[in-house]
């Protein structure tokens, strides 16, 4: 029982990575799946609680390689590349960032969501500023002079690359990497 819901959680996000969350509905998933809707509808009644169940994998999935990355015995900006790539790694390509797509939709998904969402907005943006801190802090002389600015440039970058990568091509994700990778190390 909680292996299908399981499945049907990991469905939900790759719908929302490849369509977006309002692009995709319980018939959708209980093809994929080869269910009837009422099974969807057994361990979610609502799409919302699904989306909200898929806010809360995300967030598990955050605090996940957050704790994995600062635990690494590799200096500050190897963590720093570790937590972005490894959040995008498991971004196929015709994928993009799920927390994206679902900030894509803010507007028009449940209120309860928009909070999960706008709290792993947060949560992601700070976790990526408490890295970029943590190279302030190795550094001999001036580190980023706004660390929060820098960390919301990085997701940015990384996630817009992600959605070019779609019609580009996966070059075009290494050649965003390459650039705030130099980027980082000009910054003094």
């Amino acid at each position: 029982m909680e292996n299908r819901k399981s499945q049907i959680i990991e469905l939900a996000l790759r719908n929302i990575s490849e369509r977006g969350y309002l692009s995709f509905s319980y018939d959708d998933l209980a093809k994929e799946l080869n269910v009837t809707k009422a099974s969807i509808h057994y361990h979610f009644m609502k799409k919302e609680d699904l989306g909200l169940a898929v806010c809360a994998k995300i967030k598990v999935g955050l605090e996940t390689t957050y704790n994995e990355v600062v635990q690494l015995d590799a200096n500050p900006k190897e963590r720093l590349w570790a937590f972005i790539f490894k959040r995008t790694e498991k971004i196929g390509d015709n994928e993009i960032c799920p927390l994206s797509s679902l900030q894509a939709d803010y507007n028009y998904i449940p209120e309860s969501m928009q909070k999960a969402v706008h709290g792993l907005s947060e949560m992601e943006i700070r976790y990526t500023q408490n890295l970029l801190e943590d190279i302030n802090d190795e550094r001999k002389g001036p580190g980023f002079q706004d660390t929060p600015a820098m960390a919301a440039l990085m997701i940015a970058s990384v996630k817009g690359a992600l959605q070019y990568r779609r019609v580009l091509g996966s070059d075009f994700l290494f050649s965003v990497s390459t650039q705030l990778k130099k980027m980082l190390e000009m910054e003094k």
